[in-house]
């Protein structure tokens, strides 16, 4: 299925179980609910599409372009969404261990990393989760569950971190400009936390 055009398409609930979907059109289509455990989604499009429900552990996702997109409630554990998820809705999805972190090896491109501007992420559960060097910003985090995520050298401007559990999560170089981190939970484990970049620019409790 490789390089197919299948954008509008109703394909929830279906098992794509290891599909090779790598290039494939999928915008505006319904996978709500479809299994898509380990499938090759690199450099597929996923405009707008509808993958609430759908569970994607280990998928691999290099390059994948889903802006707008409905995770919610989604299982991506242990997969690896090196692309652009600028607007998309991952509320409530399960990203435990998620291989996000910056693409060093690989920049023939460009550095690649996980774009999750202005998503939103609020209760999601990211226990473990590498996003070094991704882009975070304008993020709404709230009541997101960070333990032990690495986060350095992210872009956490604008983001909205309210009430979210960060013990044991990585704050090296990270860039708090704008950022709310109110509520917080876990916060005396954090690592670097002294390091942040612009915490002076951040809406931070005093108890913090």
């Amino acid at each position: 299925m490789t390089d197919k055009a299948l954008s509008g398409l109703d394909l929830s609930g279906l098992n794509l179980k290891g599909a090779n979907l790598r290039t494939a059109r999928l915008n505006k289509t319904n996978l709500r609910g479809a299994d898509l455990s380990g499938a090759n989604l690199e450099q597929a499009w996923l405009l707008k599409s509808d993958l609430s429900g759908a569970k994607l552990v280990g998928a691999k996702m290099f390059g994948v372009t889903a802006r707008d997109a409905n995770f919610s409630g989604a299982d991506l554990t242990e997969a690896r969404p090196i692309g652009d998820f600028k607007g998309a809705n991952l509320s409530g999805a399960m990203l435990v261990n998620l291989k996000g972190g910056a693409d060093i090896k690989n920049q023939s491109m460009g550095l690649m990393r996980t774009v999750f501007t202005s998503v939103n992420l609020s209760g999601a559960n990211l226990k473990g989760a590498n996003l070094g060097r991704s882009r975070l910003d304008y993020a709404n985090l709230k009541d997101a569950d960070l333990t032990d995520v690495v986060l350095m050298g992210s872009d956490l401007s604008g983001a909205n971190l309210t009430g979210a559990i960060i013990a044991g999560a990585d704050f090296k170089n990270v860039d708090v400009s704008g950022a709310r981190l109110q509520s917080l939970k876990g916060h005396d484990s954090t690592k670097n936390w002294s390091s942040m970049v612009n915490a002076d620019r951040a809406i931070i409790d005093k108890t913090n």
